[in-house]
């Protein structure tokens, strides 16, 4: 099998569930940010020990992007084939987030001034990624605009939390931190 399949040489591109459309429509451009935030929580993930706390989360992470991906490269029309978690973003995902980031904020002294990324390799990788994602989110909105995403969708509500989520994890690897079973009750 070839790489190259020269199906987008006009500037179209294939759907999850079929149906063609431009590249630059609402949902190739919201799940190609979707993409390189997969990607930039790569390269912060390779920064880090593998097997270890923060690797983990971050491959999670990636997994469950690849899902929010899967609903936008899906046309409108065949939303009703998307499977919960695996193809659709659910309101669950987004709330697994939340205790993610209540517990790592016990982590470290929250930042009294604004943040200069670039502190530590860790720290300067998932500040990136929190920017790419924020990026995803954005066109994610747009596509809600554009009528490619319905407005009760779980895919912005998503991406907002886990831009919340990475800047939190940049912060405990800038700071002083210990393990949740060094932390007093």
């Amino acid at each position: 099998m070839k790489v190259y399949t020269r199906k987008g040489d006009d500037g179209t591109t294939g759907l999850l569930y079929g149906g063609r459309v431009t590249k630059d429509d609402a949902g190739p451009a919201a799940y190609g940010a979707v993409d390189e935030a997969v990607s930039a929580l790569g390269l912060a993930r390779a920064t880090t020990e593998r097997g270890g706390e923060l690797h983990d989360v971050l491959l999670r992470l990636q997994r469950e992007l690849f899902v929010v991906g899967a609903e936008l490269a899906t046309a409108p029309e065949n939303r009703p084939k998307l499977t919960p978690e695996v193809t659709l973003t659910t309101a669950e995902m987004v709330e697994a987030l939340e205790p993610v980031i209540d517990d790592v904020t016990t982590r470290f002294e929250p930042p009294r001034e604004f943040v200069v990324p670039g502190e530590n390799s860790v720290a300067a990788a998932l500040d990136l990624a929190r920017a790419v994602v924020r990026r995803a989110e954005r066109e994610a909105v747009a596509a809600t605009r554009a009528g490619w995403l319905e407005p009760h969708s779980h895919a912005v509500p998503y991406l907002n939390r886990l831009a919340d989520l990475v800047y939190t994890l940049a912060r405990w690897q800038e700071g002083s931190w210990r393990p949740l079973h060094e932390r007093d009750p």
